[in-house]
C-alpha cells in the first residue's frame, strides 16, 4: 500500500536552506543552457525570486472584470512584473512586440465555465512557443480530479517536447470547488508535478503549513493570487508565502482588478524583492494610488 502523508510523522526540514549548486534558480544546476537562460529572466538573479503578472483568465471564462479590454488593461503594468503570464491570442493582439520582461504562455485547455474544468487538453506546439520567444510554457495539473490523469499526461508531454527545445515548463496546480485546500493536498501535487519534470510549481497559499509545501518541492514554488482580496491582505499574503519559502507570487485579479494596479504591483514586488514589510508596502501602494489620481 502506498505510505499516506501524516505530516507528525515527518521532518519537512523547513530550516534548512537549499543549496544553490552553482545556480540562482532552485533545482535548475544541470539543466541545459538554454533552460538555464530562460528560467534565469523570470527569476532575478539578485534574489531568485519573481512577480509575475497573470492575465490568462481568458482561455476559460472569457472577458474577466478588469481584462475586458487587454490592450488597456495589460501594457502599463508590464515595466513592473518580472515576467507576464497570458494566453498566444493575448500576447499577439494586445501585448506590444517591443516587450522586454519574458512571457509565460498558457499551453493547456479546452472546458469553459461552463463545463468541467479538469478535462484539459494540450492547445499549442512547442514551435509555436519558440515563435513567440516563449521563456516558459503553463499547463494546468487537476490532482485529485476526474481527469486527473490527462492533465498529468499534459505535464509530461510538454516536458518532453519542452526540453526538446529549452523551454521550462509551469505546473499550475488547480484545485476544483469541493476540494480541501490545505498543506497535505499540495504537498502531494506540487511534489508530483515537480517530480514528473515540472521546472516551477505554481500552487495556493495555504495559513498553516504552506513552509512544508516550499521545503519539500524541488523546484521553484510560486503562489498563485487567487480570488480578489483586499488590498492589505493580498499584501499579507504575500509577506507570509515569502516567508514560509516561496519563491515568488503569479498574481492576477489582486493587481488589475486593485483600485490601483500600478500601485499594487509595485508594493508586491517591494516585499518579493525588497523585503519590505506588510506596512510599509501597503504605504507604497497607498502613495502610488494616490499620485496617480
Amino acid at each position: 500500500m502506498p505510505e499516506e502523508d501524516f505530516a507528525p510523522q515527518k521532518n519537512y526540514f523547513e530550516d534548512v536552506p537549499v543549496a544553490d549548486r552553482g545556480s540562482h534558480i532552485r533545482g535548475a544546476s544541470s539543466y541545459d543552457w538554454g533552460m538555464k537562460n530562460r528560467l534565469g529572466r523570470i527569476f532575478r538573479e539578485a534574489t531568485g525570486r519573481t512577480v509575475m503578472l497573470a492575465v490568462d483568465h481568458g482561455y476559460f471564462q472569457g472577458p474577466t472584470t478588469g481584462l475586458e479590454r487587454l490592450d488597456l488593461a495589460v501594457p502599463p503594468l508590464l515595466p513592473f512584473a518580472d515576467a507576464l503570464m497570458a494566453t498566444r491570442g493575448a500576447i499577439r493582439t494586445s501585448v506590444p512586440a517591443s516587450l522586454t520582461c519574458p512571457i509565460v504562455v498558457r499551453a493547456s485547455g479546452g472546458p469553459s465555465v461552463l463545463r468541467e474544468l479538469s478535462d484539459e487538453r494540450l492547445a499549442m506546439s512547442v514551435d509555436d512557443a519558440v515563435r513567440l520567444n516563449a521563456s516558459a510554457l503553463a499547463v494546468q495539473l487537476f490532482i485529485g480530479s476526474e481527469h486527473e490523469t490527462q492533465s498529468i499526461k499534459n505535464l509530461t508531454t510538454l516536458v518532453d517536447a519542452g526540453m526538446a527545445a529549452g523551454i521550462p515548463v509551469v505546473a499550475v496546480i488547480a484545485v476544483g470547488r469541493e476540494m480541501v485546500r490545505d498543506a497535505r493536498y499540495f504537498r502531494l501535487a506540487t511534489r508530483m508535478a515537480a517530480e514528473l519534470g515540472a521546472q516551477v510549481v505554481k500552487c495556493y497559499y495555504t495559513d498553516e503549513g504552506f513552509a512544508s509545501v516550499a521545503s519539500t518541492c524541488p523546484v521553484p514554488l510560486v503562489v498563485a493570487g487567487g480570488k480578489k482580496l483586499p488590498e492589505r491582505e493580498a499584501l499579507e499574503m504575500t509577506y507570509r508565502s515569502m516567508d514560509a519559502g516561496a519563491l515568488g507570487v503569479d498574481m492576477g485579479r489582486n493587481i488589475f482588478q486593485s483600485d490601483s494596479p500600478i500601485g499594487m504591483i509595485q508594493a508586491v514586488s517591494g516585499i518579493v524583492h525588497g523585503g519590505l514589510s506588510v506596512d510599509d508596502a501597503f504605504t507604497l501602494y497607498e502613495d502610488t494610488r494616490t499620485s496617480l489620481k
